[in-house]
């Protein structure tokens, strides 16, 4: 069973690499993450949160499938931009607004190593964007002011010391 690793985890600030082996282990380790995800009642999980430095993130809003993500690339992100809570299953109890896109386009192969594009707005797309970052040692509180991340890391520190 995979644990969803916390801020602090060197893997969490690294760029993930590429999968060059679709198999049975790939396949293992989405079945795992999304375990994991649901475990902890997320809507996207990252490989690098589970400990494991590969660009694959899944996705799991309420009421749609499941969807895989592996070694993808942001396309296109639309110039009109959304502010939205957000919290990470890396910083728990931590919520901030932050401001990305509305809109996006991604190309990505699925588990099996077939190739696939889809544009993506509202809460898919910013889902897709916060796991996306994940994939670059980006992280939430990276996108919001230095302020609020001072005061976001004091109080993060005070949860995980009780």
């Amino acid at each position: 069973m995979l644990g969803i690793v916390k801020y602090g985890e060197l893997v969490l600030t690294q760029k993930a690499n590429e999968v060059t082996e679709f198999n049975l282990n790939l396949e293992k380790l989405v079945f795992e993450m999304h375990d994991a995800m649901v475990r902890d009642h997320g809507m996207g999980l990252a490989a690098p949160q589970v400990g494991v430095s590969l660009r694959v993130f899944i996705v799991g809003i309420d009421g749609e499938p499941l969807r895989v993500f592996i070694n993808p690339k942001i396309t296109a992100a639309s110039e009109e931009t959304s502010e939205y809570e957000e919290g990470c299953l890396s910083f728990p109890g931590l919520y901030f607004n932050v401001t990305r896109p509305s809109a996006v386009e991604i190309e990505a192969v699925d588990v099996r190593g077939k190739p696939f594009k889809m544009s993506a707005d509202g809460i898919l797309a910013r889902v897709i964007q916060h796991e996306y970052d994940h994939l670059d040692g980006v992280l939430f509180i990276d996108r919001i002011s230095p302020a609020k991340r001072r005061r976001a890391m004091a109080h993060f520190s005070r949860m995980m010391s009780m």
